[in-house]
């Protein structure tokens, strides 16, 4: 059997590598992780590994479609999430 590609908010958190949903929720809140499919309650798993891998410089960045404010917010959203990455590694 396959993997569902819409997931709900739990599972959405664990595929992302999210240790809480408060987390996930603040990774949504900052737009690092996508909202959840219009008009659902469920995320989808390729929009999810779409963001992971421009998080991770795996996929171009569409920087060159974006305004300015645009691309400086998605920016500060990468280097925030890098940061928490650190913060929660010394948490351990």
């Amino acid at each position: 059997m396959t993997e569902p590609r819409g997931i709900s908010k739990k599972q959405a958190a664990a595929y992302a590598g999210c240790e809480s949903l408060s987390a996930f929720n603040e990774w949504i809140r900052r737009g690092i992780m996508p909202k959840p499919i219009p008009g659902t309650r469920k995320w989808d798993r390729k929009a999810i590994d779409a963001a992971l891998d421009r998080l991770s410089g795996l996929q171009p960045k569409i920087e060159a479609q974006l305004t300015p404010y645009d691309a400086w917010k998605a920016s500060q959203n990468a280097s925030a999430a890098e940061r928490d990455q650190l913060v929660h590694k010394k948490a351990r």
